[in-house]
């Protein structure tokens, strides 16, 4: 098998990022024609179209996609490879690369991480947030060290992957001060009230927040579904609906988003897990994540 030619990739990355040949050529200072005969025999080599026609521009196709996910990664290497020679073998720091469930909460993702780096004074943290799909796909392919999230893996993944417990908390409501009705305790001031939930495909939280509105039957008007957890808050803090979030943070929710706590469902708890890929677990950052954890020390 061939090696790839690096000046190929570099071409089909700046074609990529611009979107354009011309762009491209403008800014490798080269003819057009010559980047265009450079991604086709880049094409030639991968064995699969990366660009298709789209009106008078170009779209990546499905491999192109593909193709240039891996590009940002021999390129970000190629320049950690620079850097690291450059400063000397010795100051390299060790990589912490998680990915973030986007419905997880950000303080909760923060005091989750934040012991760990602290202690490491050299470790680089990588973070990328996105689907648990998604995330669960790279950390299969050793592009991730762990996955944070508020479920552990969805069944029926035909990937090997093992939970690890991190801590819970109660479920908490919250509203801005214009919602709540007086008259009206907890939880009977939901009914027919607008809430704001995570979508289907984002959280774990939304299914038990439903199943405890129908056995209580208080029905709810679902005025808005997010797959980002800061997004949704941020909705709540414009008066759009009763959310609900991790009891453990109400009081940094209530003082950023100026809201108020409205109840707390004692028999609904959020959980928050560390997936990873392996079962031995070799990276010391998540193994001193997960052992904080067994010892009662990690959340706050």
């Amino acid at each position: 098998m061939r090696r790839l030619n690096y000046k190929h990739l570099q071409y089909f990355y700046t074609v990529a990022e611009l979107s354009g040949i011309q762009a491209a050529a403008d800014r490798l200072s080269v003819t057009p024609q010559t980047i265009s005969g450079q991604l086709k025999l880049l094409e030639d080599e991968l064995g699969e179209p990366l660009f298709r026609k789209q009106g008078r521009g170009i779209q990546l196709t499905d491999a192109g996609h593909l193709a240039l996910e891996y590009c940002r990664d021999i390129f970000r290497l190629g320049d950690e490879l620079q850097e690291v020679l450059q400063q000397g073998l010795a100051t390299r720091p060790e990589e912490l690369r998680v990915g973030i469930v986007d419905a997880l909460p950000k303080s909760i993702a923060h005091q989750l991480l934040a012991p760990v780096i602290r202690d490491a004074s050299h470790m680089k943290l990588v973070c990328r947030e996105e689907q648990i799909n998604a995330l669960l796909g790279e950390l299969a392919v050793h592009r991730l060290d762990l996955v944070l999230s508020d479920s552990p893996m969805p069944a029926g993944m035909n990937i090997r992957c093992f939970n690890h417990l991190l801590g819970h908390s109660q479920v908490a409501c919250f509203a801005k001060k214009t919602l709540i009705t007086n008259e009206l305790t907890f939880p009977e001031c939901l009914r027919d009230a607008p809430v704001l939930l995570p979508t289907d495909s984002s959280s774990a939280t939304r299914t038990n927040i439903l199943s405890w509105l129908q056995r209580l039957n208080i029905p709810v008007r679902i005025a808005g579904e997010f797959e980002d957890s800061a997004l949704l808050k941020a909705f709540g803090s414009g008066g759009h609906g009763f959310f609900f979030a991790p009891k453990m943070i109400a009081t940094e929710i209530c003082e950023r988003y100026g809201v108020e706590l409205v109840g707390v469902i004692e028999e609904l708890e959020q959980e928050f897990y560390a997936i990873v890929a392996e079962r031995r677990i070799n990276h010391s950052a998540v193994k001193e994540l997960t052992e904080r954890a067994e010892q009662g020390t990690l959340l706050s």
